[in-house]
This record gives C-alpha cells, sequence and structure tokens, in this order.
C-alpha cells in the first residue's frame, strides 16, 4: 500500500456572468396586472358562469414580502413584460452556432479559470449542472468543452436548484480519485423560458445568471483565494411540491408541450414548511459529522431562494438571526436564479474571510434535494 499522502481537494476559483437587462418588480407588476386585466376582460362570461376563475392582481409589497425579491436579471427582456406574449423572445440559433446556454457558461467559466490561474490543459473535465438545459445532446458540456480547447471529458447533469452542489461532489469525488487533475463546474441558469409569467404566484421567482467554480489538489492550487472542501454530504426524498413537467413525451401524450403544468409550479407553502426543517438538520448533522459545531462556522453560503426561508433556518441553526455577514443574501438583486444562488454569494462574499476560516455552501428544492459542502479558507 502506498504511504504517499493525498492532496486535500480544494476550490480554487469561481466566475460569475450577470445579464445586462434588468426588470423590476414595479415592471413585472405593471406587465401582469395589465394581462390580468385583458385577460379577466375578454373571459368576463365564463368567470361570470364559476367556469374560469379570474386572474388575481399582484403587488410589488406581495412580492417583496413573499419572497425578499426586488428584481432579477433576465437573459432576454424582449417580451416578458408584453401581454401579448408574456415570455422571452429568443430566437432559433442554427446548429452550426454556438448555443445560448453554452454562450452564457463560457463567460462565467472562463472567468472561473482565471480566478483560479488555471489553463483550459490544465482542465480535465467539464460538468454542467443546472436546472434545465436546453437539449438532451449533445451534451452542453461538451460544447463548452470544445470551445475552451480542454482535453478529456464532459457531462451535463440536472438536479433542479441542487444543481451546483451535487456539481461540486462530483468534481471533488474526480479530483480526490485521481480520474481528473481540475474539474471546471458550470451553472448556466437560463431559467426565465420556464417562467409561467401569467401566474401571479411564480412569474417574480426567478433570474437569469450563470456560474463556474473550479476544483482540483491543493498541491496544484496557484490561486491567491482558495478553500479547502472538508466534506460534502446529500439527500434526497421525493416529492411533488416543487415540479416542472416539460417532456418530450408530451408529444405523445397529444397535451399542450407548454401548458401551465409543463412550466415551473409549487406548492411554495408545503415547501417552506417541510424543506426548512430538512435543510436546517442536514446542515447540522453535515458540521457535526466533521467535529465541528455551528459556532465553529464563520459564514453560510445559503441557496438564494426566498428570505423567509434562510431567514427560518439560519435562526434555527445559530438561535438568532444571521446578520448579512453571516449569511449573505443576494436574491433580492438576483432572484432565485435555481442552483446557482449559493455559488453567487459564495463568489461575491468569500475573499474576506482569513486563513482557517470555515464555511458552509448549502442548496435546496425541488426533488427535495439538497446538498452542502463545509469548507475551510486556506
Amino acid at each position: 500500500m502506498s504511504s504517499e499522502k493525498i492532496s486535500p481537494v480544494v476550490i480554487s476559483g469561481t466566475g460569475l456572468w450577470t445579464p445586462k437587462h434588468i426588470i423590476t418588480n414595479d415592471e413585472l407588476v405593471a406587465s401582469y396586472n395589465a394581462w390580468a386585466d385583458h385577460y379577466n376582460k375578454e373571459h368576463a362570461g365564463d368567470i361570470e358562469s364559476g367556469k374560469l376563475e379570474s386572474k388575481p392582481k399582484s403587488t410589488v409589497e406581495f412580492i417583496a414580502k413573499a419572497s425578499g425579491i426586488l428584481q432579477r436579471f433576465v437573459y432576454i427582456k424582449e417580451g416578458i413584460l408584453d401581454i401579448q406574449r408574456m415570455r422571452p423572445v429568443i430566437p432559433e440559433r442554427g446548429e452550426d452556432a454556438l448555443s445560448d446556454q453554452a454562450e452564457i457558461a463560457l463567460h462565467a467559466a472562463r472567468d472561473a479559470i482565471i480566478a483560479a490561474n488555471k489553463t483550459a490543459a490544465e482542465i480535465d473535465a467539464v460538468v454542467v449542472s443546472c436546472a434545465y438545459t436546453q437539449r438532451p445532446y449533445p451534451a452542453i458540456a461538451i460544447e463548452v468543452q470544445h470551445e475552451l480547447g480542454i482535453n478529456g471529458f464532459g457531462f451535463d447533469m440536472l438536479v433542479a436548484c441542487s444543481a451546483a452542489t451535487f456539481a461540486l461532489h462530483r468534481g471533488y469525488e474526480m479530483v480526490a480519485s485521481g480520474t481528473a487533475r481540475a474539474v471546471l463546474l458550470i451553472n448556466p441558469e437560463l431559467t426565465s423560458p420556464q417562467v409561467n409569467f401569467c401566474d401571479r404566484d411564480s412569474h417574480f421567482i426567478f433570474g437569469d445568471v450563470a456560474t463556474a467554480t473550479i476544483v482540483e489538489r491543493a498541491d496544484t492550487c496557484v490561486a491567491p483565494h482558495s478553500y479547502e472542501i472538508l466534506g460534502t454530504k446529500a439527500m434526497t426524498q421525493f416529492s411533488s411540491n416543487v415540479r416542472s413537467n416539460i417532456s418530450y413525451i408530451s408529444r405523445v401524450n397529444d397535451v399542450d408541450p407548454y401548458g401551465p403544468d409543463k412550466l415551473f409550479h409549487q406548492n411554495g407553502r408545503k415547501v417552506y414548511k417541510e424543506v426548512c426543517p430538512m435543510a436546517e438538520h442536514h446542515i447540522r448533522s453535515h458540521v457535526e459529522s466533521l467535529g465541528l459545531t455551528i459556532a465553529d462556522i464563520r459564514r453560510f453560503w445559503l441557496h438564494q431562494a426566498n428570505i423567509n426561508m434562510n431567514t427560518l433556518i439560519s435562526s434555527r441553526l445559530l438561535g438568532r438571526e444571521a446578520n448579512i455577514d453571516e449569511a449573505p443574501i443576494v436574491l433580492d438583486r438576483y432572484a432565485n436564479t435555481a442552483s446557482a444562488g449559493s455559488i453567487i454569494a459564495f463568489h461575491l462574499h468569500n475573499q474576506d474571510l482569513v486563513r482557517g476560516d470555515l464555511g458552509v455552501i448549502c442548496s435546496f428544492g425541488a426533488g427535495y434535494s439538497i446538498g452542502s459542502l463545509v469548507v475551510r479558507k486556506r
């Protein structure tokens, strides 16, 4: 048996791409309410007879209280606020052109590579992990790998809002086992095409973004800021309370492939009630399994879905409400960006930590799924 010491695995760089287009709550509410008025007027007879329900109005105050979201970035703004369309206008690209998702993935990937002081030649694997990919195959990851000139392999994986942490787990395992020297994990969260902008309870939730992370061995790391991965933990439990049914099977089901049930929808109250205690228990048990306590953790980079969820989870962990330094919030600006939220928080709020500081990156969402990493600043 070899006595050679295995090098720790580290996060050595992150990248973030933010779209140039912003939609504020005021804009979104004005558009939705105008659409609701038009719908209710157009279907007045059926609404009066009870065949249809009228569409409720929304308010800026409702959105802020329900979610903590004040705005969101979107890949394409055109069409979203048009009450005759209520979805973005994204022209189809030819098969010989770079895909939309690969394009935004590359922006974040290149930033992460620069932050880690790596080159394409030093990366062996690319994983694109997100809530949706725009096609089944060829994999977006392989397209990105090709564009970056990376030898090795790439693949896509979908784990909804836990996609980023689950991908980090895979990267950690590949580096730890020696199957890859460095792994590029990318989360191109192009969520706006799956948002039902005609649904008052969900039209405000999501924003578009792309994040990327480099994982490698500590002995090859030359980045100015890096974090040793002390442990990973994942769990899943089946639930239909957060669901999206878009599928190629719709073609043979003879149903509307873009009906409301095919887009994102959820039972938000049940998700809040069920996921918050699960996430609190998951984080606490993960930290304690490493011989640590919650008091040892300097910062929590939590999934950015809903301010009320984050407040409850951090309060249950700490016995009090966490301050913005302990658990940074980015969803007020970015909204829910599916799996990218905790990585945005980490990307924007990690360089001020000092050597030895401990942190937890955690995501939770549809599945249900929860993924976490306990990390230490080097």
